[in-house]
């Protein structure tokens, strides 16, 4: 029996975001390497919330930007994930920060 629905990742990916709260550079390239960017948002603890330093790098585990950083991908998707993708997403919080000229 045919459905007619479209194919469950792109019916998923559509309504399903995922943070870059991940803590170490192998989980974020996993993350960049199965799902589409324009899925991706931002996020990070505040800075000094997970009191642990990673002893590999000496870093607060919870420096998440840094990973963003390290990834091998464009600067315009690192734009869409900092910011472009939460505005689509959000398109109320758009509006306030277009209205306050940001």
């Amino acid at each position: 029996m045919v459905l007619k629905k479209p194919e469950l990742e792109e019916h998923l990916l559509n309504n399903i975001f995922f943070d870059t709260c991940v803590y170490h550079q192998p989980g974020i390239n996993l993350l960049l390497d199965v799902v589409p960017n324009k899925n991706i948002l931002f996020a990070s603890e505040m800075i000094g919330a997970v009191h642990d330093i990673d002893p590999r790098t000496g870093f607060y585990f919870d420096d998440t930007k840094r990973y963003i950083e390290a990834a091998d991908i464009s600067a315009e998707d690192k734009h869409q994930i900092y910011e472009g993708n939460a505005r689509r997403v959000f398109p109320r919080l758009d509006a306030r920060l277009k209205a306050k000229g940001l």
